[in-house]
């Protein structure tokens, strides 16, 4: 008998499972359009120009690697939170904004549901639908973890109404989960109006506000995207997000990310941060350098960071570019309402690397075994996996099965 004999087999991640089948699918048409990974118009992972110059310039000046400090690069913490709160902020001036390095957006949630687990009561909402990855993250915290309404279930597009009637009902020090921008998986996200209400709302129920970032620059550019994060700060109550960029620097495999907690003065922040060093000292002692170093050197540098904004907006013009021929190929193939089917022009309202097409498990499922084109069971697909070579296959493919 092992000590392991008890040990039970784990279901498939619901995403890195669909790679794994899409690998073994023969198909030599098969696409796969479930993992949150942007490609370019050849279907290519891409490396940045300004990361490419960046890492150039490190090759030719090559550093020893020692330990970070337990925060983090102290050069890359200080450029994103003026990245993110703006190099003006008063909350920076005032020494009231604690921001750590973290392995990705990821591990700045793990950060964060530790820290907050026993400073609530011990409740945790996310929008219903949300990434699968936060039910398991926040579960392991220790929250008892629900949800707020948020997509529609009779239509396409926001239940605006059933999320404030659930915030409204939630207990004083629920920790409530919100997605900044490129919401995912459903890609609807709140107007400038309804941010101020659910911001209203929050604070009014003395809620306390996690705002997940993993998309910044997808929606509307990096400056417009970290509105909610600012709305949160304007009201004077403490406020905690997180940053990635592994989307936005196509830095996947680096695992650089950061958490931030907007504090009401600089002594509650020192006794935040030496919170937060003692979670990370016990989880990962130190968070790695390159990443770190490679980010710092772009935001840092007026014509890298210029270079940034530039190739970031050529991915998010990319991607709306594929939404509107995804649409449009949709209804050349007869998916209108004129035909009694579904029209599916929401998708080009959509924002982000995802869209919630709203075909069923069946659909998709039928997709996979028929098309050999992948997305979740719940109708979850990567827009940022098109691209000219398989756009019309996929348009087919989707019009088949409606």
């Amino acid at each position: 008998m092992s000590v392991f004999s008890a040990v039970e087999m784990a279901p498939r991640d619901p995403i890195l499972g669909l790679t794994e089948a899409f690998l073994a699918d023969q198909n030599p048409k098969k696409v796969n359009l479930g993992v949150g990974v942007y490609q370019d118009a050849n279907g290519k992972l891409p490396v940045l120009e300004c990361v490419r110059t960046v890492e150039q310039q490190l090759g030719q000046n090559p550093k020893p690697r020692g330990y970070l400090p337990i925060d983090g690069l102290k050069a890359f913490t200080t450029e994103v939170a003026k990245l993110v709160h703006g190099a003006d902020a008063a909350e920076i001036a005032e020494n009231r904004l604690v921001t750590v390095q973290t392995l990705s957006g990821t591990g700045a949630l793990r950060v964060a549901g530790d820290f907050l687990r026993p400073l609530g009561n011990g409740t945790l909402l996310l929008s219903d639908p949300s990434w699968e990855n936060h039910q398991a993250v926040f579960t392991r915290s220790g929250f008892e973890v629900g949800t707020y309404r948020y997509k529609a279930a009779e239509r396409d597009g926001l239940d605006f109404d059933g999320m404030l009637a659930d915030l409204r009902a939630a207990d004083k020090g629920t920790v409530v989960v919100l997605h900044a921008c490129c919401h995912n998986p459903t890609g609807y996200d709140l107007s400038d109006e309804q941010w101020d209400q659910v911001v209203q709302v929050v604070t009014d129920g003395e809620l306390i506000p996690l705002v997940d970032m993993a998309y910044q620059g997808f929606a509307e550019g990096p400056e417009q995207d970290v509105k909610a994060i600012k709305k949160f700060v304007a009201t004077g109550k403490p406020v905690v997000n997180t940053v990635s960029f592994a989307k936005n620097l196509s830095l996947y495999g680096e695992r650089i990310g950061a958490l931030q907690v907007t504090c009401t003065d600089a002594d509650e922040a020192a006794r935040v941060l030496s919170q937060l060093k003692v979670l990370i000292r016990t989880m990962v002692s130190s968070s790695p350098t390159h990443g770190a170093t490679v980010v710092a050197a772009v935001l840092s540098d007026h014509a890298l960071r210029t270079q940034w904004t530039e190739e970031l907006a050529g991915m998010r013009e990319r991607i709306k570019e594929m939404r509107r021929r995804l649409v449009d190929g949709l209804a050349a193939a007869g998916v209108t309402a004129a035909n009694g089917k579904k029209d599916m022009g929401f998708i080009a309202e959509q924002a982000g690397m995802f869209s919630y097409t709203g075909l069923s498990k069946e659909q998709m499922v039928q997709l996979r075994e028929k098309w050999g084109v992948y997305g979740t069971d719940k109708g979850r697909i990567c827009v940022a996996a098109l691209n000219d070579s398989n756009i019309d296959y996929v348009c087919e493919a989707i019009a088949d099965v409606i």
